[in-house]
C-alpha cells in the first residue's frame, strides 16, 4: 500500500510548495529513488523542470519531461498530462486533486505551502487518503 507524506512548511517560504517540492526530489534522488512529479499543467512542468536545474547552486538532479528524456537515464521525470508511464517509485504530486494512479506508486510525497487555498485542497485530499486506510504522516518543514 502507498505510503503518503504530507509537507507543510511551518512559515510562508520563498518558492512556495514548488522549491520545498525541490528539496523533496533532491533528497529522493540521493537515496537513488526514481521521481515521478506529477505537475498541474504545462507551464508548472516547464517550471520544475527550470527550477530543479537552479534551485540550489551545486546541486546536480538528472530530469527531464517524460517521453522527452530517456526515462532509463532519467531518475526524476515531470509530466503533466498524468500518464506516469512505467514510473512506480516515488510520486511527487502538485496538483490540488488525488492522482487516478497513485496507488500504483511505493510512495507518494505532497508538498504543501501556506496559501490557503492549497492547504485547503490538501486537507481534503489527506481525508480521501485516511479515509481509504492509507497510511499518511505529516511533517512541518523549515525553510
Amino acid at each position: 500500500m502507498t505510503r503518503i507524506d504530507f509537507y507543510v512548511p511551518q512559515e510562508v517560504a520563498e518558492g512556495g510548495r514548488y522549491a520545498l517540492a525541490c528539496r523533496l526530489v533532491e533528497k529522493a534522488f540521493q537515496q537513488n529513488r526514481r521521481v515521478f512529479i506529477h505537475a498541474p499543467s504545462e507551464e508548472v512542468a516547464l517550471h520544475m523542470d527550470r527550477l530543479l536545474w537552479t534551485f540550489r547552486q551545486g546541486s546536480f538532479i538528472p530530469h527531464g519531461l517524460l517521453h522527452r528524456s530517456d526515462a532509463s537515464l532519467t531518475p526524476v521525470l515531470i509530466s503533466h498530462r498524468g500518464d506516469p508511464d512505467e514510473e512506480q517509485d516515488v510520486l511527487v504530486n502538485l496538483t490540488d486533486q488525488v492522482p487516478p494512479f497513485f496507488s500504483r506508486f511505493e510512495r507518494m510525497l505532497e508538498p504543501l505551502d501556506r496559501v490557503p487555498e492549497t492547504l485547503a485542497a490538501g486537507r481534503e485530499r489527506f481525508r480521501f487518503y485516511r479515509e481509504r486506510g492509507y497510511s499518511i504522516e505529516h511533517h512541518e518543514v523549515s525553510s
